[in-house]
């Protein structure tokens, strides 16, 4: 406990929740309903109502795959972790499709030295800005498929297998990227099971190398995920 560095800057990489934020095409949105007020109760207190991948969240194996672990059963050290942050603004500015690639890992490497294990990778593709704008954060085109960056196949199965990564992460709504109707990044990395977190903020305040991850959860029973509160400590 005395080597946790509590002494580091800490930045937020969570989105404030608000009925207004991007949602997922068909998730329920997030609904406040005072239940009492501080005139006549003493006390201001809400009630609320929101899917389990509202905002900023993570992902568990039971929202993809049979007889997957529940949002409960991530062990706490599994949510605390390393991360590396891959900065591909450039590449998904020109392309909302961008996926990362194994090129560009392998890129990174040369520059960082190899992906650490058991570290979360973080890919920044600049989408965190267009979080107050839900129609261009989706991406949604006019025959319904939405466009925005994740990772490729065979970049995530490097991670993976040779790397030895805690997980994946995100600043758009999903790791699979707006194409990939079939959610093949996901099902990949949770059936390990590792660590999915999508809708981050801030990653433009991360280094490459060296920030410590704290993943915040509401340990539903069953759930098939849960809006998180990440913290990242600086190194």
């Amino acid at each position: 406990m005395n080597d946790f560095p509590l002494n580091r800057q800490v930045v937020e990489l969570s989105h404030a929740l608000t009925p207004a934020m991007p949602q997922w095409p068909g998730d329920p949105r997030l609904e406040l309903e005072p239940v009492a007020n501080l005139q006549e109760n003493g006390f201001f207190l809400r009630r609320f109502s929101m899917g389990e991948h509202t905002g900023t969240h993570v992902n568990a194996p039971a929202a993809f795959l049979e007889q997957g672990a529940g949002i409960d059963e991530y062990p706490a050290g599994s949510l605390v972790a390393p991360a590396i942050v891959i900065d591909v603004t450039a590449e998904a500015r020109d392309n909302p499709n961008y996926l990362l690639r194994v090129d560009k890992l392998l890129a990174w490497e040369r520059e960082h030295g190899p992906v650490p294990p058991r570290t979360l990778t973080l890919l920044y593709t600049g989408w965190q800005d267009k979080w107050d704008s839900p129609d261009d954060y989706l991406g949604k085109s006019d025959d319904g498929a939405m466009h925005f960056p994740g990772f490729d196949a065979q970049s995530t199965g490097m991670l993976l297998t040779q790397r030895g990564v805690a997980g994946l992460g995100i600043d758009t709504h999903g790791v699979d990227g707006g194409q990939d109707t079939a959610f093949s990044i996901n099902r990949r990395v949770l059936e390990q099971p590792r660590l999915v977190l999508e809708n981050l903020s801030n990653l433009d305040k991360l280094p490459p190398l060296g920030a410590v991850l704290v993943v915040g959860i509401l340990r539903l029973k069953g759930g098939s995920g849960s809006p998180a509160s990440v913290l990242a400590f600086l190194p």
